[in-house]
C-alpha cells in the first residue's frame, strides 16, 4: 500500500498545477454558470418531443456538448487546475462510485426472472408496488426498481392503458419507499456517514412515509380500478399460462444481498488509509466497494443462465441511457452545487436564508419544500448535504433539539425525487426500461403533470400535519 500511495504521488508530480484540490468558491459565481446544467435538463425535456429521431441516436452527443459548453470557459476564466480538479472530484467521488453502483444493481435484477404469467388486475398491482416500496428500504431503490419493474410491466402487458401504472411505481418503489434506513437512498447514507444513527429516519419520518404511501397505493387503486373497468383486458395475452410461478436465476438474490452488504462496509469501516487524486480523496472502503460491485457484476453475468437474460429482454440500452446522461448531469451540476454551497453569500442566497425564520431557528416546513424543490431536478445527495450544513452540521444537535428540521430535510430529498424524471436515477432507468418494453411513458413535462397532481397536494397536507 506504500508503494502505491509513493507511485500515485509520483505520478501527480508529473503534472504541475494539478494536483491542488480545486476548491470553487460559489460565491464568486454567476448564476449564468447554471445555464449548460439547465440546458442538458430542458434538453431531456424537450428534445424527445421536438426531435425524437435525432434525441434517441444522439442524446450522448448532446450531454457531451453541454458538458463542453461548461468546461471549456471554466477552464478558461479559472484555469486548468481547478477545471481538472474539479472533473477528477466529480468522477472520482460522485459518479464514477454512483454508475458502478447502479451497473451492479442493473446487472444483479436483470439476472432475476419471475416466470409464469401474473394477470395485472388493480388488487395485484398494488400487490406488488407494496412489496416493491418495502423491499426499497433495504436494497435500495435502484435495486427494488431495477427488480420489480420487469414483472410489473409483464404483468400489465395485457392492458390497453399501463403508463399510470409505472407512474405510481416511480412514485412508490423508486422514492417514498426508500425513506425508511440509509440504505433506501443516497441522501439518508450520506446523513449516516455524517454520524445520523442507522434507525433515526425509521423512528422519526415513519408516519410521514406511512401517510404518503397508504394515500399513493389507495389513489393508484381507485384509478387502475377505474381504468381495468373501462377497458378490460386485450383479447390475447401476450404472455400465455404455461409456466408455474417461480424464479430462475435465483442466485443472483446472494449477489443482491452481496451488493448491500458491501454498500453498509463502506459506511461502518473507519480508515484514513487511501489515496489523494488531484485534490480528491479516494478512501480504501470505497475502493474496496467498488471492486466488489464489478466483481459482483461480473459473477452474475458469468453465472445467470443465458436464457434468463432473454426472457427478462434484458439490454443495455436502459443502462447507457442513463449513464451517458447522468455523465452530463454530474459534471453541469458542479457550479450549481458550488453556489449552493456559498449560503446566503452565493447567487441562491434567498432559497438559503428563507428557511431561516425571524428569530433565527430553522423552518421545518421551508427546509422541506426547499430540500425537495432542489432535489426535484438537482442531485438529491448533495442537496441534503447543503441544507443538513445551513442546519448547523451538528448530528447529535439536529437528531435531538432539531428533530424536526432533519426529518423535514430527509423527507424533502427522498420524497420529492418523484417530481420529475431526473429527481433520482432509478426514474429515468425505470423510464428507459418502460420504453424499451412498448410502454408510452409520459414525456417530461407529462410526467411533471402527474407529479403536480398527485404528488403536491399530498405534499401540502404533509406539511401541515408534521413541518408547520
Amino acid at each position: 500500500m506504500r508503494f502505491l500511495r509513493s507511485a500515485a504521488a509520483a505520478a501527480l508530480a508529473c503534472l504541475p498545477g494539478l494536483s491542488m484540490a480545486a476548491d470553487i468558491d460559489g460565491s464568486r459565481l454567476s448564476w449564468a454558470w447554471g445555464i449548460p446544467f439547465a440546458g442538458i435538463l430542458l434538453s431531456i425535456a424537450l428534445m424527445p418531443l421536438l426531435a425524437p429521431s435525432f434525441w434517441h441516436h444522439h442524446f450522448g452527443k448532446v450531454a457531451a456538448a453541454w458538458t463542453l459548453v461548461f468546461f471549456l470557459p471554466f477552464a478558461a476564466v479559472f484555469g486548468p487546475a481547478v477545471a481538472g480538479g474539479s472533473l477528477v472530484h466529480a468522477l472520482l467521488a460522485e459518479y464514477i462510485p454512483f454508475i458502478i453502483l447502479l451497473v451492479a444493481l442493473y446487472t444483479v435484477a436483470g439476472g432475476i426472472f419471475i416466470r409464469g404469467n401474473l394477470h395485472g388486475s388493480p388488487a395485484l398491482n398494488v400487490a406488488i408496488l407494496a412489496i416493491g416500496t418495502v423491499l426499497a428500504s433495504f436494497m435500495g431503490t435502484t435495486g427494488a426498481s431495477m427488480l420489480m419493474i420487469r414483472p410489473l410491466i409483464r404483468a400489465n402487458d395485457n392492458r390497453t392503458h399501463k403508463a399510470h401504472v409505472v407512474v405510481f411505481f416511480i412514485f412508490l418503489v423508486s422514492n417514498a419507499g426508500g425513506s425508511l434506513t440509509p440504505l433506501g437512498d443516497p441522501p439518508l447514507f450520506l446523513g449516516f456517514l455524517k454520524g445520523v444513527d442507522f434507525f433515526w429516519t425509521v423512528s422519526h419520518i415513519f408516519p410521514e412515509t406511512l401517510f404518503l404511501v397508504g394515500s399513493l397505493l389507495a389513489i393508484f387503486y381507485l384509478l387502475d380500478r377505474w381504468y381495468y373497468a373501462k377497458e378490460g383486458v386485450l383479447p390475447v395475452d401476450p404472455t400465455p399460462d404455461t409456466r408455474r410461478v417461480g424464479f430462475d436465476g435465483a442466485v443472483n438474490f446472494w449477489l443482491l444481498a452481496a451488493v448491500v452488504g458491501l454498500v453498509l462496509l463502506s459506511g461502518f469501516w473507519k480508515t484514513p488509509l487511501g489515496f489523494d487524486v488531484l485534490g480528491t480523496q479516494v478512501g480504501l472502503p470505497g475502493l474496496v466497494r467498488d471492486a466488489g460491485l464489478i466483481a459482483i457484476t461480473l459473477i452474475s453475468l458469468r453465472v445467470t443462465p443465458a436464457g434468463v437474460y432473454r426472457d427478462n429482454q434484458f439490454s443495455w440500452g436502459p443502462m447507457q441511457e442513463v449513464a451517458k446522461l447522468f455523465a452530463g448531469i454530474f459534471l453541469t451540476i458542479i457550479p450549481v452545487i458550488a453556489m449552493l454551497k456559498a449560503g446566503a453569500q452565493g447567487p441562491f442566497g434567498a432559497i438559503v436564508s428563507a428557511v431561516t425564520r425571524p428569530d433565527g431557528q430553522p423552518d421545518p416546513a421551508m427546509y422541506f419544500w426547499a430540500t425537495g424543490a432542489l432535489s426535484s431536478f438537482l442531485d438529491n445527495a448533495p442537496t441534503y448535504l447543503v441544507f443538513f450544513n445551513t442546519a448547523g452540521g451538528d448530528p447529535v444537535r439536529l437528531m435531538t433539539t432539531l428533530a424536526p428540521t432533519l426529518a423535514a430535510i430527509s423527507a424533502g430529498a427522498v420524497f420529492m425525487g418523484a417530481n420529475s424524471y431526473i429527481g433520482n436515477a432509478p426514474n429515468m432507468m425505470v423510464k428507459a426500461v418502460a420504453e424499451e418494453r412498448g410502454v408510452n411513458m409520459p414525456s417530461f413535462f407529462g410526467y411533471m403533470a402527474w407529479s403536480g397532481a398527485v404528488l403536491l397536494p399530498l405534499f401540502i397536507v404533509m406539511t401541515f400535519i408534521w413541518f408547520k
